[in-house]
């Protein structure tokens, strides 16, 4: 089976002709905004790039790194692809503790599989509960270079590290390439309101429900990924906790008595 990539477990909904039939047909309490008459349909923008939705990802991505601390909970389903093309759809739930600017844990659960990540400023860890093995690795000194690491050294990425990034040094190249980016309206997610943008880069369609106010949290997020013809999808919705209290042991990791270390592999990329 294939997993969508850019989510790894981590990180669109519909096609564009889809996602406008969706909006026609959505009723006026599906909290969807609707063109009134004489306004073009938000979602025929195919190929525009506004300069609202980009800030909007920037104010994102600059509140989430301004938090000292934070914790997220996420809700969602990833597709795989069978080899005959067929899409499954797998449900789970991540948690994450995030501490600026050197720690994190990230767990993983579903019924297929479940997965610990932690950094506490010194080492990265995986840990997986229900096999009983962990691999841990000297980390640099934050996190952001420790995303950089584990991926590059070990083809590792956390689900949903890309929010964080928006608005950072460095991710210039990243806005250049959008090849479309503008708000599809509002809806309210989970009792918030929230703005909702698309956004097309060259492999993936995503979405992202960002709520209204001082405090732009990411409410939803639906990734596709587009090299599959099989569209397999990502879709998350996130209740966050801004600046609560952590201590040292809340980024300790401490084996279980029966669990075993093994050696962390490094990846090699495709072809190698």
């Amino acid at each position: 089976m294939k997993y969508l990539r850019h989510t790894v477990i981590v990180f669109g909904l519909f096609s564009v002709a889809g996602a406008q039939s969706a909006i026609a047909q959505a009723p006026p309490e599906s909290g969807m905004s609707m063109p009134r008459s004489g306004q073009s349909d938000p979602v025929a923008n195919e190929g525009v790039i506004e300069d609202n939705a980009v800030d909007a990802l920037k104010d994102m991505g600059n509140f989430l790194r301004g938090a000292t601390t934070l914790e997220a909970h996420g809700v969602g389903s990833l597709d795989v692809v069978t080899n005959n093309g067929q899409r499954i759809q797998l449900d789970g739930t991540t948690d994450y503790k995030i501490r600026k600017p050197n720690g994190f844990v990230l767990d993983y659960n579903s019924d297929i599989k479940s997965r610990r990540f932690i950094y506490d400023g010194k080492t990265f860890t995986v840990y997986s509960p229900k096999l009983g093995y962990y691999a841990s690795v000297p980390a640099p000194a934050t996190n952001r270079e420790v995303l950089e690491t584990i991926y590059n050294k070990f083809g590792i990425s956390l689900p949903l590290e890309d929010l964080f990034r928006w608005g950072s040094d460095g991710d210039d190249e990243r806005i250049k390439a959008l090849q479309s980016g503008y708000k599809v309206g509002t809806a309210t997610i989970d009792g918030f309101e929230t703005d909702h943008y698309a956004f097309r880069e060259p492999d993936v369609d995503w979405e992202v429900w960002i709520q209204q106010g001082d405090q732009p949290l990411p409410r939803k997020l639906v990734i596709v990924d587009r090299n599959d013809p099989a569209r397999p999808t990502f879709i998350t919705r996130l209740s966050w906790k801004v600046n609560p209290t952590y201590s040292d042991a809340d980024f300790t990791f401490v084996p279980d008595a029966n669990s075993k270390k093994i050696q962390l592999a490094t990846y090699q990329g495709p072809g190698e």
